[in-house]
């Protein structure tokens, strides 16, 4: 396969992984291997979260596994923030889990806004992402600084997530970056291209696979600091995660990313329809049902209160 001859090398920037990266001097580290951080309530939507891109960088050197999960409210966040889930990814599936759509596709930005802002307060830990939905930075650079802008400025989000890595979107990256919004990237199965797409896996041709590869390196050389591997080959995101000196994140992409994510309504078993590649922890589903079922039984026989 044409993607297996970067094996055999290692790019420039994968071996200086020990040099910090320039956003290291805007979002510095906590102490090595600490994550806390004193925030006062009334600094909570607006804060300086404990995990930071410079500690996501160090941990890929150390080999530490990064733990990724979504969030869309409040409640949720916390927990999950509690819980010591090092980053909070507001995606676009809130339009699936949340909003009860049928794609991301209709998701807007005043949505994400919405639900970005219910998640950031309720973290006090963990790096929050937000998604930037389909056609809010698509058009153009400028598009997605204002969207990106925004998110940054009125939810205090300490990052954005985009889909994509052909060079449209790389030069978006970069110039989001050089404005000091921090970008994660996306790749592999992109959700935003279902009509394109499908919910296929992709990468599995020697072409598809050197074209993810390609991307991936593409958002790194534009400032991305974390890249998401969705639903790829297992030995193809351990050579994207080989050749990059920032961490990847993988979803359906096997063990050998530096971190993994769960869209958490599948993880905890609250979705009617799971994706081939998740796994369920809890079936809360079952759990909420029987309990609703058992309230409204007391209720009826006047068993309660």
């Amino acid at each position: 396969m044409g993607f297996l001859r970067h094996c055999a090398r290692r790019r420039p920037s994968a071996c200086n992984r020990g040099e910090a990266s320039s956003a290291s001097r805007f979002f510095p580290g906590t102490a090595e291997g600490s994550r806390s951080v004193d925030i006062s309530a009334e600094g909570l939507d607006f804060g300086l979260m404990a995990v930071t891109i410079a500690k996501l960088r160090q941990w890929k050197q150390q080999g530490r596994a990064i733990v990724t999960l979504t969030a869309w409210d409040y409640a949720l966040a916390q927990l999950l923030d509690a819980s010591g889930v090092d980053v909070i990814l507001v995606g676009d599936s809130l339009g699936m889990v949340a909003l009860g759509y049928e794609t991301t596709l209709p998701v807007t930005l005043e949505e994400m806004l919405h639900h970005v802002k219910a998640v950031r307060r309720g973290v006090k830990q963990a790096l929050v992402v937000c998604d930037l939905p389909f056609l809010s930075y698509q058009e153009s650079p400028s598009q997605a600084l204002h969207s990106a802008g925004r998110v940054l400025k009125e939810t205090g989000a300490g990052a954005v997530k985009l889909e994509g890595g052909y060079p449209a979107i790389a030069e978006t990256v970069a110039r989001l970056v050089n404005a000091g919004i921090p970008v994660m990237g996306h790749v592999g199965l992109t959700p935003q291209s279902v009509r394109l797409l499908g919910y296929r896996q992709q990468g599995k041709t020697p072409a598809e696979a050197e074209r993810i590869l390609q991307e991936a390196i593409a958002l790194a050389d534009a400032g991305a600091f974390a890249v998401i591997l969705e639903h790829v080959p297992s030995e193809l995101a351990a050579t994207i995660t080989e050749q990059l000196a920032i961490p990847t994140i993988g979803i359906g992409a096997g063990p050998h990313c530096d971190g993994q994510v769960l869209v958490t309504a599948d993880m905890l078993g609250l979705s009617d329809r799971m994706p081939p590649f998740a796994k369920s922890y809890a079936n809360l589903r079952q759990t909420i049902t029987q309990a609703v079922a058992d309230f409204s039984a007391q209720v009826r026989d006047r068993e309660f209160p």
